[in-house]
């Protein structure tokens, strides 16, 4: 039996906790707490579940797995009692002008013919009699996909902890790990906060936005980045329900901005994905009037109704992505006994139901041409950027 430490307690970190456990192997996790950490990616009320990645074949592929895994959650969940957590609201993708070849949208659309789903095409007079919140006349043109929608994501983190304590995981929510313990060029273990050593065959560090100060070499290849969040308490919430507000996507390569429907609460979520700022992940963390400012404008531009929306919470979510925007779950090519998962908190949390399985392949050495996309290399840095038109969105 390999004993394996997982640093970080997320959908990367528990996921993959589980999906060890279910494997066979001894599993410990640290994370500082609480469990869903208020600063990490994976907490919020909602993330994005959709299949859409413009031209790129693969990441639809592992997408149609994990809407699968999505669905059998539901499943276990609504079993044992507990709600789905899980929402297939549908997802639609509109933009200003008529979608055309090499626009993130319309290469979604003709991604998701050629795998044999059915999008619906939108023209402008459908989008003004379906969706009443949006501004009439504004979009013009874009499509409507069945298959996908939100999880309540720390909700689902919540629900994935609970599940790996029934499950006999070690969990330590109150250990801060800031170091790795080396032996001969192995990474044996791990030192938490209180100078406790906790050993290991094989450490997994899904620390998300603090990977890098775990591993230093890595801090230029997976950056963190600061993007603004907004809750809103929209004053009539009958458009804003998931009938006639489905998740969305506002011509999302040019202004940045995706959202959901009114949820349990009564609120809206309109986050902004952007450039986003370059934060150390121990900053202070603030929606700036700037951000203020452009969400008005958005707003004014897109849902009316919402300009005298209460904005009830603010968050700046941090991502961890890498410069290629693809994720990062590798092991180590000069130290053995290491392996990072992580690198996609932009866009990571609706692969959740399968971000365990590829980790736990890579540390039992299991064969998986997906995970070619994923390897380790150092040479993607900073000067690389962003490819705007992967729209690689919460």
């Amino acid at each position: 039996m390999t004993r394996v430490i997982v640093v970080g307690a997320g959908i990367y970190g528990l996921s993959t906790a589980l999906e060890l456990k279910r494997r066979g192997h001894h599993v410990l996790v640290l994370d500082p707490g609480p469990i869903p950490h208020p600063l990490a990616a994976s907490t919020d009320i909602s993330k994005v579940v959709r299949l859409e990645y413009g031209p790129d074949e693969a990441y639809m592929a592992l997408m149609e797995r994990a809407r699968d895994g999505w669905l059998r959650w539901n499943e276990e969940w609504t079993a044992a009692g507990d709600d789905a957590l899980y929402h297939e609201t549908g997802v639609v993708m509109i933009c200003r002008d008529t979608m055309s070849d090499g626009g993130f949208e319309f290469e979604s659309w003709k991604m998701l013919l050629k795998r044999g789903h059915t999008p619906e095409r939108l023209d402008q007079t459908t989008i003004t009699d379906r969706f009443p919140a949006w501004r009439s006349g504004k979009f013009v043109d874009g499509f409507f996909h069945a298959k996908g929608g939100y999880a309540e994501s720390g909700r689902v983190v919540e629900a994935l902890a609970r599940s790996a304590r029934q499950r006999n995981i070690e969990l330590l929510d109150d250990r801060l790990v800031t170091g790795l313990v080396e032996r001969g060029g192995r990474v044996v273990g791990v030192e938490d906060q209180t100078g406790a050593t906790h050993k290991a065959d094989e450490v997994v560090v899904a620390a998300g936005a603090w990977t890098g100060k775990l591993i230093p070499a890595l801090d230029r290849s997976i950056r963190a980045t600061g993007h603004p969040v907004f809750h809103l308490g929209p004053t009539n919430p009958e458009p804003f329900r998931p009938e006639r507000f489905p998740t969305f996507t506002a011509d999302v390569a040019k202004t940045g901005y995706y959202g959901f429907p009114l949820n349990r609460d009564g609120v809206v979520k309109v986050a902004n994905h952007g450039l986003g700022t370059r934060i150390h992940p121990d900053d202070a963390r603030a929606v700036t009037e700037a951000d203020h400012r452009q969400l008005r404008n958005f707003l004014e531009q897109t849902f009316p109704d919402l300009l005298d929306a209460e904005i009830v919470f603010t968050r700046l979510c941090l991502y961890a992505d890498t410069q290629d925007e693809d994720f990062w779950i590798a092991r180590d090519p000069d130290r053995d006994g290491l392996i990072v998962s992580s690198g996609g908190s932009g866009h990571g949390f609706k692969f959740a139901p399968i971000l365990g399985t590829l980790t736990a392949d890579v540390v039992e050495g299991t064969p998986n041409p997906a995970l070619d996309k994923f390897r380790w290399r150092p040479e993607i840095e900073l000067e690389h950027g962003r490819e705007a038109a992967r729209c690689h969105e919460q």
